[in-house]
């Protein structure tokens, strides 16, 4: 069985860990990590079947030996961590994907691939529509625009103040109008949906942020016109009850792909 490292231990490490727990994910749940160790002491407490050793530093996670790794934790997590962690062979699972619009990032990540054998692993995410988005590519995707609705509640406070919001927003109200490039640097824990657009598409992508606290669902809205085929994808995902900042399909898509990595049989999509 294969072993499993979780970096993060939020709302998505969570529902990660509780998923292998329970034997949903086939694999044996290694070691968890995250810079408060008192979040991966709660969650280990919590688990009924796995009994990880619980870590304080990446070289601890290390010497548990796991085959695959699941970074749930932050765009900063991914610089950090990610490297090392395909140097030695073992492929990761990256949450916080909006780390790799970094393009010296994205390259030096590809090159240890390369050199190493490893993989990187992006869950589909909050969205839909992904595998006819990279099937556009092969075509030529000529433009995206991708508008997200979300309420003031589920987005980080600080990036809010950072944009020029520092009072209550109490009407739908455009906090962000760009590339997905700035969008992952300005809103770093609320928009990553951006960067998996941009990586399956190869192609630029206009996003536009709207706070709105009539709504209770993070609502996406997907334009892509491509020489194969064009599209319009509509999504609306309820937050997750422990983090309103995290989709909770965002969680599951995590498992789903684990599940495909990790278990022989049919699988669907690329």
């Amino acid at each position: 069985m294969k072993k499993l490292g979780i970096i993060g231990c939020g709302a998505i490490g969570s529902v990660v860990a509780y998923a292998v727990d329970r034997g949903e994910v086939k694999a044996e749940l290694a070691a968890l990590y995250d810079i408060v160790v008192e979040k991966c002491l709660d969650l280990s407490n919590k688990l009924l079947a796995s009994k990880p050793l619980v870590c304080k530093s990446l070289d601890c996670l290390l010497s548990a030996k796991p085959d695959l790794v699941v970074e749930a934790a932050s765009q900063e997590a991914v610089r950090e961590y990610v490297p090392g962690i395909l140097e030695q062979g073992i492929s990761v699972v990256v949450l916080s994907v909006g780390a790799l619009l970094d393009r010296d990032l994205y390259d030096k990540l590809l090159g240890i691939c390369r050199s190493k054998g490893s993989r990187i692993y992006i869950p589909t995410g909050a969205v839909a529509g992904i595998d006819a988005i990279k099937a556009a590519s092969l075509s030529g995707v000529k433009r995206i625009v991708l508008t997200t609705r979300k309420s003031p509640k589920s987005i980080s406070s600080e990036s809010l103040r950072k944009l020029g919001f520092n009072e209550e927003i109490r009407e739908p109200t455009v906090i962000y109008e760009g590339t997905a490039e700035e969008a992952v640097k300005a809103l770093p824990f609320n928009i990553n949906v951006a960067a998996a657009l941009r990586i399956a598409s190869r192609a630029p992508v206009v996003v536009r942020v709207i706070a709105d606290p009539s709504v209770t669902r993070n609502v996406h809205e997907i334009l892509v016109e491509s020489e194969a085929s064009n599209l319009r994808i509509v999504v609306e995902n309820r937050p997750h009850p422990e983090n309103p900042k995290t989709s909770y399909i965002a969680a599951l898509s995590a498992v789903q792909l684990l599940k495909q990595i990790l278990e022989p049989g049919i699988n669907i999509g690329t």
